[in-house]
Order: C-alpha cells, then sequence, then structure tokens
C-alpha cells in the first residue's frame, strides 16, 4: 500500500488573519505565502488543495500566488483554476488550485456561474500515482445561502457521474473531495447532501470528524473545511493544523491507498 497525506487550505487571498483585504503592500503577502510554503515544508504533503488563491489581484499585491508559494514550496507538478476574473483598474483573479508531489495527468477547472466577482467552482484533477489515476476534487463553495450551495452540489453531482462513467476504469479510487464547503450544519447542509451521494459509491469518511471546527483560525467555532475519503483510502492519522497563515486552520489526512 502505498502512503499519502493531503491538505486543504483556505489561504484567504494571502492575507493571513488581516481582515482588511486590500490595505497591505505586496511585501506583506509575500510574507505569509513564505510561511504557508514553510508549513507545507512541516506538513510533507503529496496533495495540496488551496482555495482563495490569487493570480493577479490588486487587492493582494497584483502578483501570482501560486508561482511565488511554489517557488518556496517545490512541488513538481500545480494547476490553477481561476473562477473570478475582473480586469481593468481593479483587476481581481482568484479561485482554486492544487500543488502535487506526483504527476497530474489531467485536469478541468468548473465554474459554478458566471459573476466576475465573488463566484465559486471547483477543480478536477487526475494524479498519477505510480501509474494509477487518482481523481481528486478542490472545492470552494457558496459562504451565505443554503440554496447556492444545495445548486452548487448538484452540479458537482452531474460532473462526477460523467466522469465516472467514463474514467471509472482508469481510476485506482472514486474520487477525494477536499475544500472549504462554508456549511454551519452537517446535518441539513452540503455536507450531508454529499455524504449521501458518497454513500452510494461506497464507505467514505469525513476528516476531521463532525464537531471538531476550522474557523476563524485563532479561535474556531465552525466546522468548514473537509476532506472526504473514498473505501479505498485507509486512514492514518488526521489533524487541524493550529496556525495563524489564514482565517481558516488546514486539515491534513494521511492514508494507505489500496
Amino acid at each position: 500500500m502505498q502512503r499519502f497525506r493531503i491538505v486543504t487550505f483556505n489561504i484567504a487571498h494571502g492575507r493571513g488573519l488581516s481582515p482588511f483585504q486590500g490595505l497591505h503592500g505586496r511585501q506583506r503577502f509575500q510574507r505569509n505565502l513564505r510561511r504557508i510554503a514553510r508549513l507545507f515544508d512541516e506538513l510533507e504533503p503529496d496533495i495540496v488543495a488551496l482555495q482563495e488563491i490569487d493570480e493577479n489581484s490588486r487587492w493582494s499585491g497584483s502578483f501570482n500566488h501560486l508561482d511565488y508559494l511554489n517557488a518556496f514550496a517545490d512541488f513538481p507538478y500545480a494547476v490553477f483554476g481561476v473562477n473570478n476574473r475582473r480586469t481593468g483598474g481593479y483587476h481581481l483573479n482568484y479561485g482554486n488550485a492544487i500543488l502535487s508531489r506526483h504527476r497530474i495527468a489531467a485536469w478541468e477547472n468548473i465554474n459554478f456561474g458566471t459573476r466576475k466577482v465573488g463566484e465559486k467552482g471547483f477543480l478536477f484533477a487526475e494524479i498519477d500515482v505510480g501509474g494509477r489515476l487518482l481523481p481528486v476534487v478542490n472545492i470552494h463553495l457558496h459562504y451565505r445561502s443554503r440554496v447556492h450551495r444545495f445548486r452548487q452540489i448538484e452540479k458537482l453531482m452531474e460532473y462526477l457521474n460523467t466522469k465516472r462513467e467514463h474514467r471509472r476504469t482508469h481510476w485506482a479510487a472514486p474520487p477525494i473531495l477536499c475544500g472549504d464547503l462554508n456549511n454551519p450544519s452537517h446535518r441539513l447542509d452540503a455536507t450531508a447532501s454529499l455524504f449521501h451521494y458518497f454513500s452510494l459509491q461506497g464507505h467514505y469518511t469525513l476528516h476531521p470528524p463532525q464537531g471538531v471546527r476550522t474557523y476563524p483560525a485563532p479561535w474556531p467555532r465552525r466546522s468548514l473545511d473537509f476532506i472526504f475519503l473514498p473505501p479505498a483510502c485507509r486512514v492514518l492519522h488526521c489533524q487541524v493544523v493550529r496556525c495563524n497563515l489564514s482565517d481558516h486552520r488546514p486539515v491534513m489526512v494521511e492514508f494507505t491507498l489500496k
């Protein structure tokens, strides 16, 4: 069995714990991204799923955060799924990204809607692990509306059903899903919908367990960030990492792949 570590982390556009986006210079964002890179050096993940990462946004220094972060984290493979593109005087471009120690054989970025600012989406990647493809979904859901989150989950389910129909013979396991679900209730919100959907494919497990909180980072009161693992993954260790590099705490899971 191969051992893997996967991390999901909403990095809040690189601003750290500051609530004031756009009031800091480029050096502050770069310093925080270097600290995030050092955290990844300590955790030694194979795969990292990032949310709220900026490609080129005026409010976060007008530079590519993924390129800068990876210059210090040094993952061989990386893909960027931009869900928001606003050009002009106040340019904003941000979304989700995946970093990997293993080759990313294929990937696709899906927007939930068409807004230029505030849009959410998910990034799908097939990661080559010793000749087998491990499908990974990195998702960020709407932060206010439960109705929007249900619609977004429906779009994800339709996408995965189509992918599974055409690609599952190539997969080493059903998809791993991770990200910021932005739901305050496990029983009546997006987490429950995803659990029901994945239960049709086997015994998925949710990490961290219900009741373990990830937001806000200094004194967590809500559970927003999760990793869903399929039956082919046997969990060895799960950790919500204490750090003040974002308003979210990262979640790390170590597992073996059958």
